[in-house]
């Protein structure tokens, strides 16, 4: 996947962009390697993509981190970390993967599923 959209629309739209989608692939049409997010309320698009969430984001997006490794880059507890971790993993803007850690045990390895996410707030 190459890039990740995540806006804001009423159903109508979303159903809109469902089909003509349909279409396209009724047609043999090619898919760029892309993923809508849509949120109905900008404000809990805005409350799901806080600023600190936005940054543990950012983080990722350039190379995958651990929690330790993001708990010591973003300053912020493990246990706030974690947590933003398996909301963002829950709506599909990241993954984790658990490897060995020699000598430590297991640790939890932080990715984005895109190298690019667009956000659209639409208001009105």
């Amino acid at each position: 996947m190459t890039k990740v959209v995540i806006r804001t629309g009423d159903v109508a739209g979303f159903f809109s962009r469902a089909k003509d989608a349909a279409r396209k692939a009724d047609k043999g049409g090619t898919f760029e390697g892309r993923v809508t997010l849509s949120f109905e309320d900008p404000q809990r698009m805005f409350t799901v993509l806080s600023e600190a969430r936005r940054r543990l984001m950012m983080e990722v997006m350039h190379e995958p981190k651990t929690i330790n490794e993001l708990s010591h880059r973003l300053h912020r507890n493990r246990s706030a970390i974690t947590k933003d971790v398996g909301l963002l993993e829950k709506v599909g803007l990241i993954v984790s993967q658990r490897q060995a850690n020699p000598g430590h045990g297991i640790q939890k390895v932080i990715r984005s599923v895109a190298p690019q996410i667009e956000l659209v707030a639409t208001l009105g």
